[in-house]
This record gives structure tokens, C-alpha cells and sequence, in this order.
């Protein structure tokens, strides 16, 4: 049977709206952690035990939010209407968070835990449907591959665009009391604001230029039983959220800690522009990955291959980053990485819309935006374990009274480092082996899933 394909301007159209999205995604997995530490100056133990607390009412919220997607019908989509609610919810809120009104003391800790969970709840609004859509595209297997490629391509534009502009616009949006670096609260909240503006543009493009056709509706009700019932019948979806989280977390430590190690260990917060643009050519190169390779080899192959760079570059930016100090072969060495780390984000993408074929070959139910919805709980939980392990190494070395007169010492500098560089390919590594012995969805079983669907979609049409 013939499968329709997508043009091109759908899928540029659609990957537009990942810039966006990871313009408020980054600022708040890269940026926040040191803007609430190092600008606001809040305990290290309160971040720690916030975000573990805001991952229980995930655990309700984002399946909950999913629900309400697979059962939302309406004249302009299911998925649609979602993505521009959400992302002018999380616009708001993403401009709220960085924005402190001078508040300070017991009010300033209790509005900023409001605004961390409501950021979590509208990010999880736009999040779930916009990387639902993936399947509702096309059946067609490469097809599927490249829409999802364009659309990490365009994420991580996002991602590289607070990664390579935050550090050179935020002085120069920064006013009145700054860091010794030039980083100041009000800046913080003209960056999130401007953030936040783009992200409702770009959702709009993504809104007007897709089609959805391949739509499955559901009239069920939410349930947590449903939930259970999809994580029971599933098990290529629990497998493969314990594989990526863990890798996603090592990846998270090292965009999360890079802003201390350039700023505080290496007092050249510009340098991290360069490194970061470094990094977002890697990422880019990791996009062809997929493509070039996919003629010879399999996505689980090819998925081997990246991780396996992603960990040798990690561990060469340890060595001439924390250890020798040498700029440049950092830099290069982050390449490395991130041509891993680009293809790895593609081909999970991939693979959760495999998983969802799966659910449905397996018990009839296409549960399609639950599972998704599993892709930003378990992205939200790799960032909790980034938090512990980040603010529980700065806590241990009592960061926040050393970063108050300017002066790190060498042992709370070399734990920065081991952070950055050293924990993120050891994960990596776990991550790689749980996935090799426990991720299934290959070869005959990938392909006699593929028929299954394509075969009922006939039938049905």
C-alpha cells in the first residue's frame, strides 16, 4: 500500500515550533539552577527538595494531560488547539518565574515553588501534543524518521540559542545589583520575557502550517488505572524511559553545570557562547547521522553508534577541561559529544512513536499522547537527578557562601568539574547497556508491528 508523505513545508513548519520550545525548555533546564542559586541566592536545600516534590504531581499531571489530548475533538485537531493554549500559558509563566518583584525571605521561596510547578503543568500543555503529532503525520517509517529529525533539528536551534545568546545578552539586558560576572535579576526577566515571545510566534507557524490525518481519538475518561494499564501492557515504554532518562540526565548535568564552570571556575562566562556554538554545530552534524547511516544500518545500531560518541567526547572534555584546561580541545572534544547527543535525541523520538504502534499492535488501545506524555515526565525527571546531584555537590561545599565573596576554592572548583564532565558518561555508559539487553522493539518484531498498523489503517480508510 501505497503511504501518503508529508511536504517539506509541513515539516519545516512543524519543526519551527521546537525553537520555541526549547527557547523556554533551555532557559529553564540550563539557566534556572543558577539564576535561583548564584542570582537569588536560595539554599541549596530547598532546590534539592522542590524538585523531587514537583516530580509527584508530574506523575499525576502529565499522564492527566494526555489523557485530555487523546480524547480532545475538535473542527482545527486534536493536537493543535493544545500547542498554541500551551505555549501562551508557558510563556507567562516561563516570564513569572524569572521575575522576583524584589520579593525576598519565606515569600520569595513560596512564589518561586508556585511558579516552578505551574512551569512544569503549561510546558507539559505544549509539550505532549506538539511531539504527539509525530505519528498522526504519516504511516510511513522514513518518512516518520525524517519529520522527527527536522523537528530536533529546529529543537536544537532552540536549545543553542539560549545556550550561545544567554551569556553575551544577559549583561547587556542586566540593571542594578549584579553578579561580579554582570548578571543581574532584571535581566533575567527581559531575557524570559523576550523567550517567552518568540515561543507563542513560533507555536503559532507550527499551528497554521500542519495538517493532522493519521487521528486516533479516544472517549475515555483519564484514569491513573489507564496509566497503570498502558506502563503494564507496555513494556518497551518502561524500558525505554529507565534507558533515556538516565541518558538525558547526564546530558542535562553537563548544560546545566557549564554555566558554573565557565562563570565560576573558569571566570569567562563569554566563553561558554563559543563552547556552546561549538556544541550546536556538533548537534547539527548529529542530525545527519540518521539519514547517512540508516542505508546500512539499523536505528538500533545507529542509536549504539551515537551513544558511544556522545560517551568517548564526554570523557575527552573531562580531560581537557577540568583536568588539563586546554579551551580549544574542550571545545572540540564537545563536538564530539554532540554529535552524539543530537542523533541519541532523534532517535528517541523515533522510538516513541515505534512504542506507540506497539501499545496499539499489543492491546488494540493507541493510548498515543499517554506515551508521549512519558517522553516530558521522564525528561523532567532526568532533571531532578541532574538537581540532586548539582546542588548536592555546591550544598556539600557550601557554594553559596563562597560565590557571596567572589572566591571558589579549588575543591568546590574541582567538584564543578566532576559534575560538568566526569557523572554524564558514566550514566551514559548504564544507559547504553540497559537499553543493548532491554530495548526489544527491533528488527521482525519492529517490522511485523509496522504491517499490523499499516494493514488496519487500510482496513479502516
Amino acid at each position: 500500500m501505497s503511504e501518503r508523505k508529508t511536504t517539506w513545508g509541513e515539516k519545516l513548519g512543524y519543526g519551527v515550533g521546537a525553537v520555541g520550545l526549547d527557547l523556554s525548555y533551555g532557559l529553564f533546564y540550563s539557566y534556572l539552577a543558577y539564576y535561583l542559586s548564584s542570582v537569588l541566592g536560595l539554599a541549596e536545600g530547598f532546590l534539592i527538595l522542590l524538585t523531587p516534590l514537583a516530580r509527584i504531581w508530574d506523575g499525576i499531571n502529565d499522564p492527566m494531560m494526555g489523557s485530555i489530548v487523546d480524547s480532545t475533538k475538535t473542527k482545527i485537531g486534536k493536537y493543535r488547539p493544545w500547542i498554541l493554549i500551551g505555549a501562551l500559558s508557558n510563556a507567562v509563566v516561563l516570564s513569572l518565574l524569572f521575575t522576583s518583584f524584589g520579593m525576598s525571605g519565606t515569600k520569595l521561596y513560596i512564589y518561586i515553588a508556585v511558579m516552578y510547578v505551574l512551569w512544569g503543568m503549561t510546558n507539559t500543555m505544549v509539550d505532549i501534543p506538539y511531539w504527539s503529532m509525530v505519528p498522526s503525520f504519516t504511516n510511513d517509517p522514513k518518512d516518520r524518521n525524517l519529520i522527527a529529525t527536522v523537528a530536533r533539528t529546529f529543537s536544537g536551534i532552540g536549545q543553542g540559542l539560549i545556550s550561545i545568546l544567554t551569556p553575551i545578552i544577559l549583561p547587556k539586558l542586566s540593571s542594578g545589583m549584579t553578579t561580579d560576572k554582570g548578571y543581574s535579576a532584571s535581566g533575567f526577566s527581559k531575557w524570559a520575557i523576550i523567550c517567552g515571545g518568540f515561543l507563542v510566534a513560533f507555536a503559532l507557524i507550527s499551528f497554521l502550517s500542519t495538517k493532522e490525518r493519521n487521528v486516533v481519538y479516544s472517549n475515555d475518561k483519564f484514569s491513573f488505572k489507564k496509566v497503570i494499564k498502558v506502563l503494564k501492557t507496555n513494556d518497551q515504554l518502561v524500558v525505554f524511559m529507565v534507558f533515556a532518562m538516565i541518558s538525558n540526565a547526564g546530558w542535562y548535568l553537563t548544560s546545566g553545570t557549564a554555566v558554573y564552570f565557565f562563570t565560576d571556575v573558569l571566570g569567562d562566562p563569554e566563553a561558554q557562547s563559543l563552547f556552546s556554538t561549538i556544541g550546536a554545530v556538533g548537534s547539527a552534524l548529529g542530525l545527519l547521522v540518521i539519514p547517512l547511516l540508516s542505508k546500512k544500518f539499523s536505528n538500533r545500531t545507529i542509536y549504539q553508534i551515537s551513544l558511544s560518541l556522545a560517551i568517548i567526547g564526554y570523557v575527552l572534555m573531562f580531560i581537557f577541561g577540568p583536568v588539563l584546561r586546554i579551551n580549544i580541545a574542550l571545545d572540540l572534544s564537545y563536538t564530539l559529544a554532540s554529535i552524539g547527543i543530537g542523533s541519541m535525541f532523534v532517535n528517541q523520538t523515533i522510538f516513541l512513536a515505534d512504542i506507540v504502534d506497539y501499545g496499539e499492535y499489543k492491546t488494540g488501545s493507541r493510548s498515543e499522547s499517554i506515551t508521549f506524555s512519558m517522553k516530558g515526565f521522564l525528561q523532567k525527571m532526568a532533571y531532578t537527578i541532574q538537581t540532586i546531584i548539582l546542588f548536592g555537590g555546591l550544598g556539600m561545599m557550601n557554594y553559596n557562601e563562597q560565590i557571596k565573596v567572589h572566591t571558589l576554592n579549588d575543591g568546590t572548583k574541582s567538584v564543578i568539574g566532576i559534575i560538568c564532565f566526569a557523572i554524564p558518561p558514566v550514566l551514559m555508559v548504564v544507559s547504553l547497556l540497559i537499553f543493548r539487553f532491554g530495548f526489544k522493539l527491533h528488527g521482525d518484531l519492529r517490522t511485523k508491528v509496522h504491517d499490523h498498523i499499516a494493514e488496519k489503517r487500510a482496513e479502516a480508510n
